[in-house]
């Protein structure tokens, strides 16, 4: 059984969600103690307990430690089981979270299957329904799988209530790709949206990333959702390439001016723009685990964050795989995976 010592690197849930994730493909048990050590709260939350149960359904898996609060984990999975799955995690929790746990294992099952999954679609510190749909499973497919996402109806944190649906046709071996260049851009966009909330803070927000990025008003957009779906704020830039896309997203919360939050959401943008490269660190983080799975692979990114270095340790703990993360220039690296 590997032990996992999750105040590793920086110490937060990425490391369970990834140790579930690399415990169904290879079949290997696990042990973690420390879970979360680095957050102010530590141990499991509502939305850990449902990637951990979701994780064991799907994999036969036996566990032990699972219940609020808990710091220790023991998950020993048997056979990857495809098929219809829902998912609800109870409260805002990330929807998009719970998926990397599964993700992986049913990319290389014997067989096709549909997750619904309900919570929050659109969360701080997580990824959003957009990243997911636009970003990360067009990269996916390009290894031989077919997933599809469907927002059925967003949830907003912290009120959640929302509900996606995948699909995934799995590719029972992932094929090693390289993303070295994005291409020409062929479409930018920024979207602020709002749900019971006034449409002014919109109008603010997409005021200072015209400002910023220096946009023509027809790749400028305010989203005004029910209110009942609120209260709710998010401003969401998109990146179209000729290889590959990136999401922007910012969330507004009580205390801070739209102005900022559109503000930070610029700021990355502009990062990823200036750099020339294909693949922002969010994504980098999330590519590894598929590639690891395939057997190889690399990609040209910015500077590695400590959520990257820290899932590289944890797949190290579960596969035979070699991982450099060299720098190329001064804003650009480049990640490579070998066996």
């Amino acid at each position: 059984m590997i032990l996992i010592d999750g105040a590793m690197g920086e110490g937060g849930g990425q490391i369970l969600r990834t140790s579930l994730a690399l415990s169904l493909c290879s079949g290997k048990p696990f042990h973690i103690i420390n879970l979360r050590a680095r957050r102010r709260k530590p141990g499991f939350k509502q939305q850990h307990l449902t990637c951990v149960n979701a994780a064991a359904k799907i994999g036969g898996a036996a566990i032990e430690g699972a219940a609020p609060g808990s710091q220790e984990l023991m998950f020993a999975p048997t056979t990857i089981r495809p098929g219809h799955y829902n998912f609800n995690i109870g409260t805002a929790g990330s929807t998009t979270l719970v998926l990397q746990s599964v993700l992986p294992a049913l990319l290389i099952a014997n067989g096709p299957s549909t997750l619904i999954l309900e919570g929050g679609t659109h969360n701080p510190f997580a990824p959003p329904f957009d990243f997911l749909q636009q970003v990360f499973l067009p990269a996916i497919n390009r290894m031989g799988s077919k997933v599809e996402a469907h927002l059925e109806r967003p949830g907003y944190y912290p009120k959640g209530g929302g509900r996606l649906r995948v699909t995934i046709q799995s590719a029972k071996k992932l094929r090693t790709i390289c993303i070295h260049e994005r291409g020409k851009i062929r479409e930018q966009r920024a979207t602020a949206t709002v749900a019971g909330l006034p449409r002014h803070i919109a109008q603010r927000e997409i005021g200072t990333i015209k400002q910023k990025l220096g946009w023509d008003e027809e790749c400028l957009y305010i989203k005004e959702e029910p209110a009942d779906m609120g209260p709710g704020n998010i401003v969401t830039i998109e990146i179209k390439s000729e290889y590959i896309s990136e999401v922007f997203t910012g969330f507004g919360r009580r205390g801070v001016r739209a102005e900022i939050v559109a503000d930070r959401v610029a700021k990355a943008a502009l990062r990823y723009l200036d750099a020339g490269v294909p693949v922002c660190e969010h994504l980098a983080d999330q590519l590894l685990l598929p590639f690891a799975i395939a057997g190889g692979g690399s990609f040209n990114t910015l500077k590695p964050t400590s959520h990257t270095r820290t899932n590289s340790e944890v797949l190290k703990l579960f596969m035979n795989i070699e991982i450099s993360m060299d720098r190329i220039s001064k804003d650009i690296w480049q990640i490579t995976l070998s066996r």
